[in-house]
């Protein structure tokens, strides 16, 4: 072999590779969950305005801080939907003091400046209709609210201060006896019209409520100092929430809450909350299964977490159900973006044997983070103990997770009467992890496949080894005068594009496959592959590079879809490096 040969990053590459979306049609194979969303992506719309401007100065409001601008904006927004619809616009100068607004559709709410809301509580009266904590209710106002509306946005630059820890909202604390009566009233079916609360009564407030609205955007602004929950869209449909940042200060400080919502896309958002930053809910117990009204197809993209509790979260109030949860490209606890509290939980799971319901399909991929006080992965079904009606929670999955520093890699509870049911981890690394023993208690089907906890492999599904020197090889020779290779050798292809090495694999089943390819590459040069399987590019380059020798091995890893009987995967350089040196192909099931 020529010194100019083969190279990888020492310790484990693992890359991970989607199945396309056509390989359950064209090859048997069953889909990926992930095959779903782009469908559901592209069923997510922003809404679109008119080109019409109603400033809220020309309505008498003024950014001196101290004018109440609450009219301004109620006639700006009444006048923008008369209109047919547009913008209404808060300059980007000053501090326009307000009490509730009340959206309207086809209507943007365009922030350049600052809205701080005032801190009386009887500025968000007269009651409305809400979900409190998963029980429905009339309390007061949220800070920004609409119900039944369409095509409505919050958007802009500037900032949204609900000013909160200025006012009396932080002494309400939880509810109190008000939460207490609320419980019993959703326990006991108790009319919904009677369930009335706001004046005189400690039930706080979202900073931003949306009921019942399709094409709801918010984008860019940013997000402070809420009551409570920070943004919380109800039985809503099509929702982008997209490049916000959340930070809140109070006990029950969450960021952005979907609850009963379907096809929501939470995207680039950063999140310094006093709570979970995005937790999936459907309503709590009795109330929620009354009215029955699931969250799915939820796609959280590209967010980076420094909340308190859980980055990703489901429930605790998931009664109705969530089906189809995706989270991928997370960052939890990253330092250029450091919260005052750090992320317990990657993925949080939550929930208890009194709310019935279901949580089918949380799907997790290349989610990384330092740091965390407890489990990168907690689910558990005893968050409160007491009840009667277990949950199901089933089909998780989180694959080429990375997570520095964490109390346990995960931590499953589940129940022995409710097992938790299909989890399945792949190609994820845990290191600088506290309790090297992960915990899985009362777990029907836990797969782990090239999993390390500390460095230690703790996989548990055998893989089927086919060694290079056994394929087919083109422009290339089997050679063993580097240590460290399994079988009798490895494959040294010529320094040519198209170079490759093909492995013909017998499956009882078709996939999809996780696959680990181990190579050696002992120059400074970048060898990548293309990768192919029954004739169709998997991953058009696969990066091999340096591993700093020839006797230095590595692996890379990808999820491959295959058929049912013969397949065969094929690997061909793409560069006149040629291939690194091949020396196995694992597939697992």
């Amino acid at each position: 072999m020529q010194p100019s040969r083969r190279a990888v990053l020492k310790g484990a590459l693992l890359i991970p590779v989607a199945v396309p979306a056509t390989a359950g049609a064209s090859g048997g194979a069953p889909a990926s969950p992930w095959d779903q969303v782009p469908a559901i992506l592209a069923r997510i719309q922003p809404p679109v305005f008119p080109d019409r401007t109603f400033p809220i100065t020309d309505y008498g409001a003024k950014p001196d801080n101290t004018t109440d601008c609450t009219p301004a904006f109620r006639q700006a927004i009444a006048a923008c939907n008369a209109a047919g619809g547009g913008t209404v616009l808060v300059p980007g100068t000053g501090r326009f003091r307000t009490g509730k607004i009340h959206l309207l559709s086809n209507v943007n709410l365009h922030v350049n400046g600052t809205i701080r809301f005032r801190t009386d509580a009887g500025s968000y009266l007269p009651n409305v209709f809400t979900r409190w904590e998963g029980i429905e209710c009339y309390n007061y106002s949220p800070f920004i609210y609409a119900n039944g509306q369409s095509n409505i946005a919050i958007t802009g630059s500037g900032t949204i201060d609900g000013n909160a820890p200025a006012g009396e909202w932080s002494s309400w604390g939880n509810g109190g006896a008000d939460r207490d009566q609320l419980r019993a009233w959703g326990a006991s079916d108790h009319p919904v019209a009677q369930r009335q609360f706001g004046s005189g009564h400690k039930l706080r407030p979202n900073m931003i409520g949306l009921y019942d609205c399709t094409a709801v955007l918010v984008e860019g602004v940013n997000l402070r100092n809420p009551a409570m929950w920070t943004l919380h869209p109800v039985y809503c449909t099509n929702v982008t929430v997209r490049d916000v940042t959340f930070f809140s200060t109070n006990s029950q400080g969450d960021g952005c809450d979907p609850d009963s919502c379907t096809d929501v896309l939470v995207t680039g958002c950063r999140f310094d909350t006093n709570d979970d930053c995005v937790p999936v809910k459907s309503g709590r117990d009795r109330d929620g299964r009354r009215v029955g009204r699931p969250s799915r197809n939820i796609v959280i993209q590209n967010c980076r977490f420094s909340g308190r509790w859980g980055g990703v979260t489901v429930g605790s109030e998931m009664s109705g159900g969530v089906r189809d949860v995706f989270a991928e490209d997370c960052v939890c606890n990253p330092a250029d973006f450091p919260g005052r509290y750090p992320v317990k939980y990657a993925l949080y799971v939550k929930t208890s044997f009194n709310r019935g319901g279901y949580v089918d399909g949380v799907h997790l991929r290349r989610i990384t983070g330092r740091n965390l006080e407890r489990s990168a992965l907690h689910i558990t079904l005893n968050y409160e103990t007491s009840g009667s009606l277990p949950p199901a929670v089933q089909n998780v999955t989180a694959d080429d997770v990375a997570i520095d520093g964490a109390a346990q890699a995960y931590d499953l509870e589940g129940r022995a009467s409710d097992p938790i049911r299909n989890v399945t981890i792949t190609n994820s690394v845990f290191t600088r992890v506290a309790t090297a023993v992960p915990t899985a208690d009362d777990v029907d089907n836990l797969v782990l496949t090239g999993v390390s906890i500390n460095g230690k492999d703790v996989s548990n599904t055998p893989a089927s080894r086919y060694e290079a020197e056994d394929a087919v090889i083109s422009q290339g020779v089997v050679e063993s005068d580097h240590a460290g290779f399994s079988g009798r050798g490895f494959v040294n292809t010529d320094n040519v594009a198209g170079a490759y090495v093909e492995f013909a694999i017998t499956l009882p089943a078709p996939g999809p496959h996780p696959l680990t390819i181990r190579y050696a590459n002992g120059t400074t040069t970048d060898r990548p592959f293309s990768l192919t399987v029954n004739g169709a590019v998997v991953q058009s380059s696969v990066p091999a590079p340096s591993t700093g020798a020839w006797t230095t091995w590595t692996s890379t890893s990808a999820v491959i879809p295959t058929v049912a009987g013969a397949n065969t995967v094929r690997l061909t350089a793409t560069t006149g490096a040629g291939l690194p040196n091949l020396d196995y192909v694992e597939l697992r099931p």
